[in-house]
C-alpha cells in the first residue's frame, strides 16, 4: 500500500489539507482494494489550521517512511520554515520520496532548495513573490501543475485536485484516476491552465502622464477597428514616439494594451451574456473571429467557448 503523508504546519489553509485526504482516501482499484494510506504529520502535535486547531496523529519521523509527501498551502508564504523541517524534507528527497505541494505549498518546498533550477508553479497570487524571493526557480504561474518526476507542484486549491488526479493515473492509470475525478465532481483534465483565473486589468499610465487622456480614449473605443496611426493622431505624436512613451510607462505596447481591453471585455461578454464567440468578436472590436479566437486563447490560456463553459453566470441571464 502506497503511503501518503499529508504534512500540516502552523497556517495551514484547511482546504488545502482535506483535498489530499479526501481524493486519495476515497479512491478504490477494480479490485476493491484501498491503494492508498494517509498520514496528517505535523512538525508538532497540535497545528493552528485557522478556524479550528489539528492534532496531528504522526510527527515528522513519518515523512521517512511516506512514498509520497504532500504540502498543503500556509495561509503566511512568507513565513520562515523551520530547520527540522527542510531537513525531514530533504532526507525525504534524498532517499527518492515522491514531494508535491499544493498553492503556497511551494514556498515550504522552495526553501528546502529542491526546486532550484527546476520549473514550478503556486497560486498566481504569489507567483511573483516566489519568483522573487528564489530566483533558481523558474517560476510559472499560468499552470496548474508542474511535474517533475519525483518533485511537482501545483497552483491553487482547486488545482490540489487536478494534481492529485494526476498523481493517482501516474500510479495506476487513467481508468482508475477517472474514477476519483468522478468522486471528486471534476474533469480528470481540466482544459487551458492558471491563466484563465487571473485578473488581468492593463497596468495604468502614472496619473498626469500624457497617456492617461489617450488610454481613456482607447478603452471608450476599444471596439472600433482601431490602427497605430489612429491612436498616434488621437495622443498627437509619432508612432515611434507613442511606442516608446506606452513601454517607458504601461510595459507593453499601445496594440497590446488594446488587445488585452478588448479580451478583458470579451471574458464579460462570455459571463454575462449568451451572445454567440463570433458576435463577441465583432462587439469588442476584433476584425474576424478567427483573428479573436487565437488572440483570446494567447492571452486566456484557453479558448472562448472553454472560458465560457467555466465561467458563464446563468443568474445574469
Amino acid at each position: 500500500m502506497h503511503t501518503v503523508a499529508v504534512l500540516a504546519l502552523d497556517k495551514v489553509i484547511p482546504f488545502d489539507l482535506s483535498t489530499p485526504i479526501e481524493v486519495f482516501t476515497r479512491i478504490r482499484l477494480p479490485d476493491g482494494r484501498t491503494p492508498y494510506r494517509v498520514r496528517v504529520c505535523g512538525a508538532t502535535r497540535t497545528v493552528d489550521a485557522g478556524a479550528f486547531t489539528l492534532q496531528a496523529r504522526w510527527g515528522l519521523e513519518a515523512l521517512t517512511g511516506a512514498d509520497t509527501i504532500i504540502l498543503p498551502g500556509c495561509s503566511d508564504p512568507a513565513a520562515p520554515v523551520a530547520t527540522e523541517v527542510i531537513d525531514a524534507l530533504k532526507l525525504a528527497a534524498h532517499n527518492g520520496t515522491r514531494i508535491a505541494s499544493i498553492c503556497s505549498g511551494a514556498f515550504i518546498l522552495a526553501a528546502t532548495g529542491l526546486l532550484d533550477g527546476r520549473r514550478a508553479t503556486t497560486h498566481w497570487l504569489a507567483a511573483e513573490l516566489l519568483a522573487a524571493r528564489y530566483p533558481l526557480i523558474e517560476v510559472d504561474p499560468n499552470v496548474l501543475y508542474v511535474d517533475n518526476g519525483h518533485i511537482l507542484t501545483s497552483a491553487g486549491a482547486s488545482a490540489g485536485i487536478d494534481l492529485c488526479l494526476h498523481l493517482i493515473r501516474r500510479d495506476h492509470g487513467s481508468a482508475v484516476a477517472a474514477d476519483a475525478a468522478r468522486l471528486s465532481v471534476m474533469p480528470l483534465e481540466r482544459e487551458g491552465g492558471q491563466a484563465q483565473y487571473i485578473v488581468r486589468d492593463n497596468p495604468p499610465a502614472p496619473r498626469g502622464s500624457v497617456l492617461e487622456p489617450v488610454l481613456h480614449w482607447m478603452e471608450d473605443n476599444a471596439a472600433r477597428e482601431l490602427t497605430l496611426d489612429d491612436i498616434a493622431l488621437r495622443a498627437g505624436m509619432s508612432t515611434r514616439t507613442l511606442n516608446r512613451h506606452f513601454r517607458e510607462q504601461t510595459g507593453t505596447t499601445p496594440l497590446q494594451w488594446l488587445h488585452r481591453t478588448r479580451v478583458r471585455h470579451a471574458q464579460y461578454l462570455l459571463e454575462a451574456t449568451t451572445h454567440p464567440v463570433d458576435r463577441i468578436a465583432g462587439q469588442v472590436g476584433f476584425g474576424s473571429p478567427t483573428a479573436f479566437r487565437d488572440r483570446f486563447k494567447r492571452i486566456v490560456g484557453t479558448s472562448p467557448n472553454a472560458y465560457r463553459s467555466a465561467f458563464h453566470n446563468a443568474e445574469n441571464m
